[in-house]
Parts: structure tokens; C-alpha cells; sequence
């Protein structure tokens, strides 16, 4: 149970949001290429031209393909931003998929899709949709795609710590040494480290094979580079982030779809909404900025941006290798240096791009922007709920009379909130709940007879108990409770596999039938096999129950007897749900089935009769549950 819960953590851990989604990430960046002037687009062009020699199965021919069909068989420069950071963890990774790779064409079938089916949504929960099915295939094209952001900000724009910050100040923050990973300050590292390489070819003649792989390199940090440039309009986070994981997702999540009213550095207003609610404004006011970025590329190309300081001691003929998935702190720059004005020599290109990104939101303290939580780590809560079942009769061998029986509950629980792994179908709940149960009498009566006397506690074929209940809910991978027997030794032998196998499980289960469906009335999910209950009637706390029990012979007996009862929901139904910033309220409604088997019988009256068999009872049922939990 132990390496269950390291794994669950870890997942909860990964859980961090990437930026925009990949075909808005392309879309940024194919806009900010078509909106470049007839000089600097002539330039990329033949960059790329050279870029592809010999990749030229792979790549499109040109720079850019706005027709790209939902089955691409090659790949544009515009799609190399998406891969970066999201599929890939450095330029040498992402060149090495984009080049080598069969899955990646996978990846961008699922999101040319994503595309359509965002375009055609008609209600909110057409869009919710289309992420789900969007995520789990990109989780099957990408077995990496939830666990590969880690536990770091890299997406981010880091927090700003005084409104007396300025922008100069803020830059030289992002990437001082031991400055956190954030998104400015890898943007900044990999652009510099392309405008570095495309400033060599012009020092002197260089071997056309030695040439393009400059070039192609040089392109590869660059699209890395973009990506977190991109990542930066998105309102979840410009919002600025710091706290626990809960916090920082839940707060990505609320403001990329609620929006938020942000200012630049060099004073432009405006709302921006975040990932997977990007408009037509929210990408031509981040491609501006990107075509900004593309044009220092071309000049540096070109010989008219001054000469830019190397960044680290790889070779100017591969791409940047430094992995910003393993890595929590910024890489050492050594010749970063600082002025008087807080600006760094030589990389006076950088505060142009920085002056047209949004300015973050304060760190903690007086003046910080809402913060809100998303149902990820441990809680303690209380649940109650209304039960009524079908049953298929009494438990006695003649009792085949079907009736009905309610009931309440009132229960504390303990458990793991991870919902919401890559989207919110996802379902990670697990917790342990401990109550009381408490059943009226059955609806049909111990033996049938034409007396008008109604059944009642005596008379009803099972008359009103109470119980000591018990429910355990965990995800699962394949088979219900697979995690707690394959889950400790596929840790122990990979814990990146396991890790894979929780994702799975978290998110409908390997074959994900039991990912949530969200309607416009409210949210359905399959969950046979996620959750059991089990009620203890007749325990020694709460006295053994007892029946009256027709005879062969025309009497009857009172038998005392305990029994357990099995429940087992297959259908959940979530009309609402409701958090703050660390509590949680929902109502659902649980349709379930299950069996009642009796044990420690005994003939109370008359003393010395044998002790009869009675049958398992059969049920089908629904609950009302209200569910509360107070994170921690």
C-alpha cells in the first residue's frame, strides 16, 4: 500500500498544467510566420530550406503548411513549437522526435482533430469532450505526454516579489543563478543560444553539410524557445505561480478559463484566456511577439544583430541538450552578466521581446491575485447519503417476493483527491470511508397474507437494522484492484512504468471506458469496479438482527442472524460541484448493485428448532450521496 500511495503522489506531483495545447501552439507560431514582411519571411525560407537537406521525407517543404490535412505525413516548423516542451524535454530531444519518431505523426493526427472538434463545440461540455478524447489519445500516441512537465514551473512566468520590480530587474531574475525554471528565463537561454549559432556562419566559409546542421540546430533552439515564449499568454500562467501543486494547478486552470485582464511591460492592456480557450485575439496578440523573436533570428542570419556571447560550451552544430523536464534550477550563464540598469551585456535583444509579454502576478502576500485549488492531495471529509434498492426478496427459502428497502448513511472518509491528472474526466479519487448505516423495513412482509395489518418492524420480511458500513474506492488499471497487487512491483522494477500505469488508471483505466462524460446536465462516468461498500448488520456493537421466518408446517420462527452486504455502483452522476480554496462540496447520484449474505443464523423461538439456510439477497439500487472534504 505504501508504494501505492509514493506512486499516487507522484502522479499527484505531475500534475502541473502545460501550456496551450498543441494546435494552438501551432497556430501561434504559423500566424507569427505569415505575418513577417516579404524580406525577413524570404530569410526563413531559406533557412528551412537548408534546415530539411536530407530530411526532406520528414520535413514540409515549405516553412509552413496552413493546408495541413488532419492525417500529416510530414511535419512544418510551425508544429515544432508544440512538440517542444510537451513532447519533448530539450531542442536535441524535440529534433531527434521530429526527425526519428513514427509516433509524433501520431500525436499530430490527434491534434489536427483536436482542432476540428474545438471549432464545432457548441456547449461547454462539447469542449470538455473534445480534451478528454484529445488527452488520452495523445496519452496513448505519447506515453510521457502527463508525467513529462515533472514537478517544476518551467511553463510559467515566475512571480513577481514587489510591484517595484522592473522589467530589466525581472529579466536578470529570471535566470540568475538558482533562479527556479520559468518560462522567460528558458526562453531567453534558448534563443540566445540560436541567435549564438546563426551568428557563426557569418565569422567564415563553412562547409554546405556543416551549414545545415548549424541551421537546423540553430532553428531546433529556437522553436524550443517559442513554445515557452507562447506559454507566456496564456492567462493560467501569467497569473504568476508559486504553492503546493493543488494551488498551482487549480489556479492555472481557473483563470485559462475565466480569463484574466493583464498589462505589459510596456503598457498594453488586455484579457487573455489560457489553455484550450485560446481566441483569435488571444494568438495574433502572442504571435506578435513570437514574429518579434523570429525577426532577431533573421537578422542575426544576416549579420545586423551584434554578436551574442555563447551560453554554454556545446557544439554550435547540435541542438541544446539541456533538459528542462529533469532540471528544477536555471543552467549557469556564465557570461549573463549584470549592469547598473539590471540588464545583462551583450543581450540587449531580449528586453525588446520581454517589453511585449504580460507582467505576473505578485508572489504571496498583500496584493496577490485570488488563488484556487484543484481536487489534487490528501483530505478528510464526511459523506451522508439517501439509499433506496430493489431486493429480490426476503432471506428466507420461501421469500421470493420482491420488494423494496431505504436507508441512510452518515460517514467519515479519508482518502487522496487526484482528479483531474490530465483533464478534468479524469478520476484519481481514492479514499477509505468509515460509518453508520441505518435501513427501514423491507417494503414486502415475511409471509404473504391477506391481513390488512401492514408490514412493519415485526412483519416486514427483513424489518429496519443498522449497520457498521465500510467503502474503499481506488482507481484501477485493467482489473479492479490491480494497482494494489501489480502496482508495488512494477514500482520496484520501473517506477517510470508505474508511474505510466497510474496515469492510465486515473484516467479511465487502460482501456479508458471509465473516463468522465461531461452534458450539459452535468457529469456521467462509468465506475464499475472503482468503488465497493460493505455494511456489517448484526455486528456484536450492534446486537445480531432478527426475522420472523415462515415454516413447511404453517408457523413461523424468530430467527436472530448477521449478515454482510455487498455494494458495488457502476454509474456515477455528478450534477454539480462546488470548491474553494481548500474545501470541496458535490451531489451525485449512484446507481449500484450488490448482495446481502446472511451467516451466524440461530432459532431464537421456538428453542430447539435446527437452524434454517438462508439465501444471499440480491440488490439494485440508487444512492444520493453529499460529499464534503476539507483538503490539506
Amino acid at each position: 500500500m505504501r508504494a501505492i500511495l509514493i506512486l499516487l503522489l507522484t502522479l499527484m506531483t505531475s500534475a502541473e498544467g502545460f501550456g496551450w495545447v498543441y494546435p494552438e501552439h501551432r497556430s501561434i507560431l504559423l500566424l507569427a510566420i505569415e505575418n513577417l514582411d516579404k524580406e525577413n519571411r524570404g530569410i526563413l525560407d531559406k533557412l528551412w530550406a537548408e534546415a530539411r537537406l536530407g530530411y526532406t521525407e520528414r520535413l514540409t517543404e515549405t516553412i509552413i503548411d496552413p493546408a495541413q490535412t488532419i492525417h500529416p505525413a510530414k511535419l512544418d516548423y510551425a508544429s515544432w513549437a508544440a512538440i517542444a516542451g510537451d513532447h519533448s524535454c530539450s531542442p536535441s530531444n524535440m529534433l531527434d522526435i521530429v526527425l526519428k519518431s513514427d509516433w509524433i505523426l501520431d500525436v499530430a493526427h490527434v491534434a489536427a482533430k483536436l482542432k476540428i472538434d474545438l471549432e464545432a463545440k457548441k456547449r461547454p461540455s462539447d469542449h470538455v469532450n473534445a480534451l478528454r478524447d484529445s488527452d488520452l489519445k495523445l496519452q496513448d500516441a505519447d506515453s510521457e505526454y502527463a508525467t513529462r512537465a515533472g514537478s517544476n514551473n518551467v511553463h510559467f512566468l515566475q512571480a513577481r516579489k514587489s510591484v517595484e520590480t522592473t522589467g530589466r530587474e525581472y529579466l536578470f531574475s529570471c535566470h540568475k543563478p538558482g533562479a527556479e525554471l520559468n518560462a522567460v528565463g528558458v526562453y531567453s537561454w534558448f534563443h540566445s543560444s540560436a541567435i549564438y549559432k546563426l551568428n557563426s556562419l557569418r565569422q567564415k566559409e563553412t562547409p554546405q553539410e556543416q551549414r545545415s546542421a548549424i541551421i537546423l540546430s540553430a532553428l531546433a533552439d529556437e522553436a524550443f524557445a517559442l513554445h515557452f515564449l507562447e506559454d507566456v499568454y496564456a492567462s493560467g500562467h501569467t497569473a504568476g505561480t508559486w504553492g503546493e501543486t493543488s494551488v498551482r494547478k487549480g489556479t492555472h486552470d481557473y483563470y485559462n478559463e475565466k480569463g484574466l485582464e493583464v498589462v505589459t511591460w510596456s503598457g498594453v492592456h488586455r484579457i487573455l484566456l489560457g489553455d484550450a480557450y485560446m481566441r483569435q485575439e488571444d494568438a495574433e496578440f502572442a504571435a506578435a511577439n513570437v514574429k518579434l523573436s523570429l525577426q532577431q533570428i533573421t537578422a542575426a542570419f544576416m549579420g545586423s544583430l551584434p554578436e551574442v556571447p555563447p551560453n554554454y560550451g556545446g557544439q554550435i552544430n547540435l541542438p541544446d541538450t539541456f533538459n528542462v523536464c529533469k532540471n528544477n534550477l536555471m543552467p549557469a550563464w556564465e557570461k549573463m552578466t549584470r549592469d547598473k540598469d539590471g540588464m545583462a551585456e551583450g543581450f540587449d535583444f531580449l528586453p525588446q521581446v520581454l517589453a511585449q509579454t504580460p507582467v505576473p502576478g505578485l508572489a504571496t502576500g498583500t496584493g496577490e491575485i485570488p488563488r484556487f485549488r484543484s481536487e489534487l492531495g490528501m483530505f478528510l471529509g464526511v459523506s451522508s447519503s439517501l439509499n433506496l434498492s430493489a431486493i429480490s426478496g426476503g432471506f428466507g427459502s420461501t421469500q421470493t417476493d420482491k420488494g423494496f428497502i431505504g436507508g441512510i448513511e452518515a460517514n467519515v472518509r479519508f482518502g487522496l483527491g487526484l482528479d483531474g491528472v490530465l483533464n478534468e474526466s479524469g478520476d484519481g479519487l481514492v479514499f477509505f470511508q468509515l460509518g453508520l448505516r441505518q435501513d427501514a423495513s423491507s417494503s414486502h412482509r415475511f409471509v404473504e397474507s391477506d391481513n390488512p395489518v401492514p408490514a412493519g418492524a415485526l412483519t416486514a420480511a427483513i424489518p429496519g437494522r443498522a449497520a457498521l458500513d465500510m467503502r474503499l474506492r481506488l482507481p484501477f488499471w485493467v482489473l479492479p484492484g490491480d494497482l494494489l497487487v501489480l502496482g508495488p512491483i512494477v514500482y520496484l522494477i520501473s517506477p517510470n512504468a508505474a508511474t505510466q500505469m497510474g496515469v492510465d488508471a486515473v484516467n479511465g483505466g487502460l482501456i479508458p471506458w471509465q473516463a468522465g462524460m461531461q452534458t450539459s446536465l452535468g457529469r456521467f462516468q462509468f465506475i464499475l469496479g472503482r468503488e465497493v461498500g460493505v455494511s456489517f448488520y448484526g455486528t456484536k456493537w450492534l446486537k445480531n438482527d432478527a426475522i420472523l421466518l415462515p415454516t413447511p408446517g404453517g408457523t413461523s420462527q424468530m430467527v436472530s442472524y448477521s449478515s454482510t452486504k455487498f455494494d458495488f455502483p457502476f454509474l456515477e452522476y455528478r450534477p454539480f460541484r462546488t470548491f474553494s480554496l481548500n474545501q470541496s462540496s458535490s451531489l451525485m447520484v449512484q446507481f449500484t448493485f450488490g448482495f446481502d449474505i446472511p451467516h451466524d443464523v440461530k432459532v431464537e423461538i421456538p428453542a430447539g428448532d435446527p437452524d434454517p439456510q438462508l439465501r444471499t439477497v440480491w440488490h439494485l439500487g440508487a444512492r444520493l450521496v453529499f460529499d464534503w472534504r476539507r483538503y490539506f
